[in-house]
C-alpha cells in the first residue's frame, strides 16, 4: 500500500514539474540525483527499519537535509509524505518519532531563502504544500494532534498548519470547515502556554482572512474576550508583536462583517479598544513596534466607522451607531492627543489619527459640534481644536500630514452649513502689519484671522505653499454655501500704502497667486521645487467651487479685465499640465453659465466669442476630455485607501513611513501625485456636472444672436431737414448692413457645427442652428465619412469571405476523403463478417464428428471473431476521433459562413449521405 502511495506522489510531482517546465531540473539533473538517492535511503530506513533508534536517527538526518536543500525538498515531496503521515497515524506512542516527522514536514513546506532565481523556477515548498493539502485525511490528522499532551507535538503541528495556510489558504479553510470541532480545537490553543498561544494567534490570523463562516465560528467561540485579554496581558500598545497579531486577528473578524461589529459593541463594548490608544508614562516614547500597534488599533476604529462604496442602509446605520458610541466614550480626546498634541509621535500615527477624526465626524452634525467644542493646550494658551488643526495645515513640513488635516476640515464642512457659517463669520480682514507678520505669530489668532494670514502671507516661493494650503481650507468653507461665498467676496486686502490704490478683493489676490506660481517655473514648464507644483491646481479648485452657482463671484472675477485674458492663455498654454488647463477651462465655463452681466464686454456672449477666437471651441472642449483621462481624475476614487498592517507588510517601516518623497515624474506635463488626494471624488463629480452644463450653455449662447438692444439706434431716427427719399435710402443701407451681419453670424454658427461634429460632442447643435445651409454641410460631411467607412468594411468582408470559402473547400475535400476511408473500412468489416459466417457453416457441418471436436471449433470461431472485432473497433475509434475533430472545424466554418450570408446547407448538400448509410448498415449487422 505504501509503495502505491509513493508511486502516486511521484506521478503528481512529475505532472507539476512538467507544467512548470522543470522536469529535467528535478529528475534529469546530475546534481540532484545524489539528493534523491540519499532521501530515498533515509525514507527506506524510516519505513522498513527494525531498530527504533536507527529510525529516529534517519528522521533526524532527513529533517536536516530537507531544511537545507531545495533538491532534497523536491525529492521528499515525491516520496516522503505517505511515509511520514503513516508515522503520525500509527506511531503516536513514540513521541520522538512524531516530533521528528512533524518537524521534517514543517521544513519541507518552508521556503529556503537562497539567492533569488528566475521567476519560472520551481518552488518546492509550494509544490509540497499542494501535495500535502491534497491528501484527504492529512488536515484531519493534523488537527487531532493539537490536542496531544506533548508540547513540541502541539507546537510543530501549529507551525505546519500555519505553513499550509500561508501557501494554500483557501483549500485549508474549506477542509477545516468540514472537520467537526476543528476550529474549536484551535481556539483552545489560545489558553495554552505562551509559545503555543502565540503560534495559535498567527494561525487564526491566516485562517480568518476573507472567510466569513470561519469568522462567525471564531467569534462564537469567544474570540473577542480572548483577544482583549491577551492584549491587556501584553501591555496594550506598549506590547510586542503579539499585540499586533491580536489586532490583526480582530481586524479580520470586523472587516465587512456588521454582525460581528454589533456583537463586539453590545457585549464587550468599545472601551477596551479605546484604551489601547491611551498613551502611558511621561516619556511618550514611540518604538517601531508601538507605532505599528497604534496604527493597527486606529485601523480597527476605521473599520468600525468608515462607510464603503457599496454600503447598504443597514450597514450605514451600524456605522453611525459605532460613531456615536465612540464619541460618547470620548475617543476624540485620545485621537487629538495622538494627532495634534503629541507632536513627538511618528508622522504616520498623526496622519492616521487625523483621518480617523475626519471619518468620525463625516456626515454627522452632532459629532461635528463635539469636535468644534473641543479645546486643546494649557492655560493661558488654550485654543479650539479646529484652530490647532488649521495650524498643522499651515505649518507642517509633511505633505501627508497636510492632506490628513485638510481631510478633517473637508469632513467638518461637508453638508454642514451652520459649521461653515461659524467658520466664515471669523473671516475679518486684519491690518496690513498683522497680515504680513511671521507665521509663528498666529498663536492667539481666531480661525478666520489665521486663515486670512495664511492666504495673504506673501509672494515668495515658501509663502505660496502656505497660501495654497489655506486656499484648500477656504474651498471647504465655501462649498455649496451661497451665504459664505457672498460674505467672503466682501473681504478686501488692505494695501500697504493708501496712495497706491483701493484695497484688493481676496479673489483677485488668489488669481494673482496662480500667475505667481506659474512664473516660478523654469522655461520648460517644470517646477523649481515640488512645493509649488500643485499650488495652481489648489487655487483653481477654490475658484471652481467659489464661482459655482454664484453670479456675484463671477462678476467680481470679471471686474479685472486681465483675469479673462490670463485664463485664456492658461487654457491654451501647452507647457502647463493637463489638470491646470482643464481646471482653467472649467473656470472659464463658469463665467459663461453663471454670468448675468449686462455689460457687453463681460457678458456670456462676449466670453464665448473670445474662447472661439483665441482657443477654438473644439480645442476648448478637448481640454475637458484630457483632464478626465488624467492620472489625477482617474485615481480620485481610491485616493484615501490605505493598506492594512500585517506581519509581512510591517516587517519594514516602509508601509508606515511618511510618503512625502514622491518624486515628480521626469516627463513633461505630469501632475503632482498628491493631487489625487487634494482633488477628491466629490470635486471630480462636481467638475463632471459643470462640464455638461458648460457644453450645453456655450452651444446655446453661440448659436443665438445677442439680446435685442433696448435703445433705438440713432440711424433709425429721421434727421431734421432730411427728405423722405434720403431717409428711406439711409434706412435701406442700414438694413443691408444688418443683413450682412446676420449672414456672418449664420456662417459662424455653421463653423461651430462642424467643429462640434469633429469632437463628437455636438449632439443637440443641429436643432439649435438657424442656418439650414450649415446643417446640410455637416450632414453631408458625416454621411461621406460613413460611406467611406462602409466601403472599407465591405472590402474587408469580401476578402474575409474569400478566405473562408477557400478553407471551406479544403475541409470539404477532406470530408470526402474521410468518407472514402469509412467505405473501405465498411467493406473490410463486411468481409470479416462473411468469413465468420463461413466458419459457422463449417462448424455446423462438423457437429456429427463428436463433442470434443465441436468445442474446439467453437473456441476457434470465438477467438477469430474476437480478433476481428478488436481490429475493426480500433480502426473505427481512430477514424471517429478524426471525424470529431474535423466536424468541430466544419461547425465553426459553417457559423462564419452564416455570418457572411452564405447558404451553408447548399454548400454541404449531398455530403455525409453515404456515410450515414454505411453506419446504418453497421448498426443493423450489430443488432443481428
Amino acid at each position: 500500500m505504501k509503495m502505491d502511495l509513493v508511486s502516486g506522489y511521484k506521478v503528481i510531482l512529475c505532472l507539476l514539474c512538467c507544467l512548470s517546465g522543470v522536469f529535467g531540473l528535478v529528475f534529469g539533473n546530475e546534481n540532484s540525483s545524489s539528493e534523491d538517492s540519499y532521501v530515498e535511503r533515509l525514507l527506506d530506513r524510516i519505513s522498513n527499519g527494525k531498530l527504533a533508534e536507527d529510525r529516529r536517527d534517519a528522521i533526524t538526518e532527513l529533517n536536516a537535509v530537507v531544511s537545507e536543500s531545495q533538491a532534497a525538498q523536491l525529492a521528499f515531496g515525491a516520496m516522503g509524505f505517505p511515509i511520514l503521515l503513516s508515522v503520525l497515524r500509527e506511531e503516536l506512542e513514540d513521541v520522538e518519532m512524531v516530533r521528528g516527522a512533524l518537524e521534517t514536514l514543517v521544513s519541507a513546506l518552508t521556503p529556503i531563502n537562497h539567492a533569488k532565481g528566475s521567476s519560472d523556477e520551481v518552488q518546492p515548498a509550494l509544490m509540497n504544500t499542494d501535495l500535502l493539502s491534497s491528501e484527504p485525511e492529512s488536515i484531519s490528522l493534523l488537527l487531532s494532534l493539537v490536542t496531544e499532551d506533548d508540547f513540541y507535538v502541539r507546537y510543530y503541528t501549529l507551525q505546519l498548519l500555519t505553513a499550509l495556510l500561508t501557501n494554500s489558504p483557501q483549500r485549508l479553510q474549506e477542509a477545516i470547515l468540514t472537520i467537526p470541532r476543528g476550529i474549536t480545537r484551535l481556539m483552545d490553543m489560545l489558553m495554552d502556554r505562551e509559545v503555543i498561544r502565540n503560534e495559535a494567534l498567527v494561525l487564526l490570523t491566516h485562517l480568518t482572512r476573507e472567510a466569513e463562516e470561519i469568522q462567525k465560528i471564531v467569534v462564537f467561540e469567544g474570540a473577542f474576550e480572548k483577544i482583549f485579554s491577551i492584549i491587556k496581558e501584553e501591555g496594550g500598545s506598549d506590547g510586542g508583536v503579539v499585540v499586533q497579531d491580536c489586532l490583526e486577528l480582530l481586524n479580520n473578524l470586523l472587516l465587512h462583517n456588521a454582525s460581528n461589529q454589533v456583537l463586539l459593541r453590545e457585549t464587550l463594548g468599545l472601551d477596551l479598544l479605546i484604551s489601547i490608544l491611551k498613551l502611558r508614562g511621561s516619556g511618550y516614547t514611540f518604538t517601531q513596534q508601538k507605532t505599528i500597534n497604534l496604527l493597527s488599533a486606529l485601523e480597527t476604529i476605521q473599520l468600525l466607522i468608515k462607510e464603503g462604496s457599496d454600503a447598504d442602509l443597514g450597514k450605514d446605520l451600524n456605522k453611525q451607531t459605532n460613531k456615536r458610541t465612540l464619541i460618547q466614550k470620548e475617543v476624540l480626546d485620545h485621537l487629538l492627543m495622538l494627532s495634534v498634541e503629541s507632536q513627538w509621535a511618528p508622522v504616520a500615527v498623526r496622519c492616521v489619527a487625523l483621518r480617523v477624526i475626519g471619518n468620525l465626524i463625516a456626515g454627522d452634525l452632532k459629532n461635528c459640534d463635539v469636535l468644534s467644542s473641543k479645546f486643546l493646550g494649557e492655560e493661558p494658551q488654550v485654543e479650539p481644536a479646529l484652530n490647532s488643526i488649521l495650524r498643522i495645515i499651515l505649518r507642517t513640513s509633511s505633505m501627508q500630514e497636510f492632506i490628513a488635516a485638510d481631510f478633517v476640515y473637508k469632513s467638518f464642512c461637508e453638508k454642514n452649513t451652520d459649521g461653515q457659517s461659524l467658520l466664515a463669520s471669523t473671516l475679518i480682514p486684519q491690518p496690513y502689519s498683522v497680515n504680513h507678520a511671521s507665521l509663528e505669530e498666529d498663536v492667539n489668532m481666531s480661525f478666520g484671522s489665521m486663515l486670512l494670514h495664511g492666504l495673504t502671507l506673501g509672494e515668495n516661493e515658501g509663502d505660496l505653499e502656505v497660501c495654497g494650503r489655506a486656499a484648500s481650507v477656504l474651498s471647504h468653507v465655501l462649498k455649496d454655501n451661497h451665504h459664505c461665498k457672498e460674505r467672503v467676496l466682501q473681504i478686501e486686502i488692505e494695501a500697504p500704502v493708501s496712495s497706491l490704490g483701493a484695497p484688493e478683493p481676496l479673489m483677485h489676490r488668489m488669481v494673482k497667486y496662480i500667475a505667481l506660481a506659474s512664473s516660478m517655473k523654469s522655461k520648460d514648464g517644470k517646477p523649481r521645487s515640488s512645493e509649488n507644483s500643485y499650488i495652481q491646481e489648489i487655487i483653481l479648485k477654490l475658484l471652481v467651487i467659489w464661482l459655482a452657482d454664484c453670479p456675484g463671484a463671477v462678476h467680481c472675477f470679471l471686474d479685472a479685465r486681465p483675469h479673462l485674458t490670463y485664463l485664456l492663455d492658461l487654457v491654451s498654454n501647452l507647457s502647463e499640465t493637463v489638470c491646470i488647463r482643464g481646471l482653467a477651462a472649467v473656470v472659464l465655463g463658469e463665467c459663461v453659465i453663471y454670468n448675468n452681466s449686462t455689460d457687453s464686454a463681460k457678458d456670456a456672449f462676449s466670453i464665448v466669442d473670445m474662447i472661439s477666437q483665441k482657443i477654438g471651441l473644439s480645442s476648448y472642449f478637448l481640454k475637458f476630455d484630457e483632464m478626465q483621462k488624467s492620472f489625477v481624475f482617474a485615481n480620485a476614487e481610491s485616493s484615501l485607501n490605505r493598506k492594512s498592517f500585517t506581519r509581512r507588510s510591517a516587517a519594514s517601516m516602509e508601509d508606515i513611513a511618511d510618503s512625502d518623497n514622491n518624486d515628480l515624474s521626469e516627463q513633461k506635463n505630469m501632475d503632482h501625485p498628491i493631487l489625487s488626494l487634494i482633488l477628491d471624488s466629490c470635486f471630480v463629480n462636481l467638475v463632471k456636472r459643470l462640464e455638461a452644463d458648460i457644453r450645453e450653455q456655450i452651444v446655446e449662447v453661440y448659436s443665438h444672436p445677442k439680446a435685442k438692444v433696448a435703445v433705438v439706434p440713432a440711424e433709425l431716427e429721421q434727421k431734421i431737414g432730411e427728405s423722405d427719399g434720403e431717409y428711406i435710402k439711409r434706412l435701406k443701407a442700414f438694413l443691408e448692413k444688418q443683413c450682412s451681419e446676420i449672414q456672418d453670424l449664420l456662417s459662424r454658427n455653421a463653423t461651430l457645427a462642424e467643429d462640434l461634429a469633429r469632437t463628437g460632442r455636438g449632439t443637440n447643435l443641429q436643432s439649435e442652428q438657424r442656418a439650414s445651409g450649415g446643417s446640410d454641410k455637416v450632414q453631408i460631411i458625416a454621411l461621406s465619412r460613413d460611406l467611406q467607412e462602409a466601403s472599407k468594411r465591405l472590402e474587408m468582408l469580401k476578402a474575409e469571405k474569400a478566405g473562408v470559402e477557400s478553407e471551406a473547400r479544403k475541409y470539404l475535400n477532406l470530408a470526402e476523403k474521410m468518407e472514402a476511408d469509412i467505405r473501405s473500412l465498411s467493406d473490410a468489416y463486411n468481409s470479416l463478417e462473411q468469413s465468420n459466417i463461413q466458419l459457422e457453416k463449417q462448424v455446423k457441418a462438423q457437429k456429427s464428428g463428436g463433442s470434443s471436436t465441436f468445442l474446439d471449433e467453437e473456441a476457434i470461431k470465438a477467438e477469430a471473431r474476437e480478433e476481428a472485432l478488436k481490429e475493426s473497433e480500433g480502426e473505427l475509434n481512430d477514424l471517429l476521433v478524426c471525424l470529431g475533430q474535423e466536424q468541430s472545424k466544419v461547425d465553426r466554418l459553417s457559423a462564419r459562413l452564416l455570418e457572411l450570408g452564405e447558404d451553408v446547407d447548399k454548400l454541404l448538400e449531398g455530403i455525409g449521405d453515404d456515410v450515414g448509410n454505411v453506419e446504418v448498415g453497421e448498426d443493423d449487422e450489430d443488432t443481428e
